[in-house]
């Protein structure tokens, strides 16, 4: 099929994006700081570290069926499909979505992606001011925003989802965009195969386990910038603790940054490949 020239530009900036996942070498310092992780973490009793990632996955995956049956993302979704008749007429349903050009769909989506990032830049700036539940609240807000964040970048390229099969690639996303940089290419790489080889839409029928200890890094990650907030909230500027509000809103945005870019790419690859634009 004959590719548009948006969609040519599309198609390149996805293959220059995954060249660079696939490029990403970890230095010294980052390969001997993994191996320490592992290290500690493999000194847990194995049902200890089973027990661990089994409530992991629980929990990510009611957080995410909360947040597809919520009256908000509802809402959301209802908004999508008018923004998506101010181009198509004709558009009544998610589904419809993929009838819009790559090109419409990009403008949709970019709308959710400033959203999402400017409500994680603010929930980050309220956490760095300090306060003991904002603190505590801080890694359930950041996963409802970007879960958030993928269900709807995936209803605006057509995507609901609300199978077992969508649901469990939503999560596999919002996992892969997670990952340190190094593991991402793989993350990626499974997510295309999951395409490549798919042949029901609604049962998933690959491995529905998804944290490991590459999560321990992220995790850790959340960890220190509360610990940087919680030293630096009483230095204040005008009454202001500016220091640990900037740290905290620049950590989450910068982590709903890399979650929406993977998603967008994610949701973009898989509208070019069911239109036949490109090949796996």
């Amino acid at each position: 099929m004959s590719l548009t020239a948006r969609e040519r530009t599309v198609l390149q900036e996805i293959h220059e994006w995954e060249n660079k996942l696939y490029r990403y070498e970890a230095n010294d310092f980052q390969l001997i700081y993994d191996k320490y992780i592992e290290r500690s973490f493999q000194q847990l009793p194995e049902k200890t570290r089973e027990s661990f990632f089994a409530m992991l996955d629980n929990w990510l995956f009611h957080t995410h069926a909360f947040i597809q049956g919520s009256q908000l993302q509802m809402d959301a979704k209802e908004k999508i499909i008018l923004n998506g008749r101010i181009f198509n007429e004709e558009i009544s349903e998610i589904q419809d979505m993929k009838q819009l050009s790559v090109a419409q769909l990009q403008y949709i989506a970019n709308q959710q992606i400033a959203r999402h990032r400017l409500y994680s830049f603010a929930q980050g700036g309220m956490t760095g001011t300090g306060g003991t539940v904002l603190l505590g609240s801080d890694i359930p807000f950041m996963a409802v925003i970007n879960l958030r964040a993928v269900q709807l970048i995936a209803a605006t390229y057509g995507v609901e989802v609300n199978t077992p099969y969508e649901m469990m690639t939503a999560l596999k996303v919002f996992n892969a965009a997670v990952l340190p940089n190094r593991l991402k290419g793989q993350g990626w790489e499974e997510l295309k195969n999951d395409v490549r080889n798919l042949k029901d839409l609604y049962f998933y029928e690959g491995s529905e386990e998804l944290a490991d200890i590459a999560w321990i890094e992220q995790l850790l990650k959340q960890g220190l910038k509360g610990l940087a907030i919680m030293m630096l909230r009483k230095k204040m500027i005008q009454g202001v603790p500016f220091i640990s509000m900037a740290i905290g809103a620049g950590m989450n945005y910068q982590l709903t940054r890399k979650v929406t870019d993977f998603a967008h790419k994610y949701y973009q690859m898989r509208y070019l490949s069911e239109k036949g634009s490109l090949k796996l």
